[in-house]
């Protein structure tokens, strides 16, 4: 069979995305294309290059707040390598509804609440400062709208009367490697029924 080619955006050390690498084996309908950084320091090119995953590096530095300037470029290595799907695994850069368009119905992401709740940064805190019983983590489809889109699976932790944002974080974190490879093995495989942990 032909597999599906993934292409895997990242921002820092890349936990998710060994996480999804790891899991691309066996009867697993996608494999690994390319692992794509917009920063040379980013500590997972280095694991995926071990891993024997292509690599690349748009730094969005040079482009100074161009945007479109930035995701011309950006979507070049992605294109070369022929990705079918692509799933952003701690992508810090906001994309334009142009780029995202471009991926419609097969851009993932991952984001540490249990969307729609904590949209954007410091989920972690908000969910604390809100007395929430339990938080977590969402898988989603991406669309022009940040962290919105249909979603693909959740996660969900109890939240302990002692918890920082850096505990709960952590929690959270060991769902997130179980949650999105459990959604893109789904997923690459045409089932976009959630899946739901916890």
């Amino acid at each position: 069979m032909s597999h599906k080619r993934v292409a895997i955006l990242i921002s820092g050390g890349g936990s998710n995305m060994v996480s999804l690498l790891e899991s691309m084996t066996g009867d697993h309908a996608a494999r690994p294309c390319l692992v794509l950084a917009n920063n040379a320091d980013a500590g997972g090119l280095a694991k995926a290059a071990a891993a024997g995953v292509k690599t690349a590096v748009v730094d969005h530095r040079p482009f100074k707040g161009d945007r479109e300037a930035f995701e011309a470029e950006l979507v070049k290595p992605i294109l070369a390598a022929e990705a079918d799907i692509v799933c952003l695994a701690g992508f810090m850069r906001v994309l334009t509804a142009g780029f995202v368009s471009q991926f419609e119905g097969r851009m993932l992401n991952i984001h540490p609440s249990l969307l729609p709740k904590y949209k954007g940064l410091h989920t972690h805190a908000r969910a604390l400062e809100a007395g929430d019983a339990e938080h977590g983590c969402t898988v989603h489809e991406v669309t022009p709208r940040l962290d919105d889109g249909p979603i693909l699976g959740q996660a969900r932790v109890p939240v302990q009367s002692d918890d920082t944002p850096d505990t709960l974080a952590a929690r959270v974190l060991v769902q997130e490697h179980l949650l999105y490879p459990a959604v893109l093995r789904r997923y690459a495989a045409g089932d976009r029924t959630p899946v739901l942990l916890g």
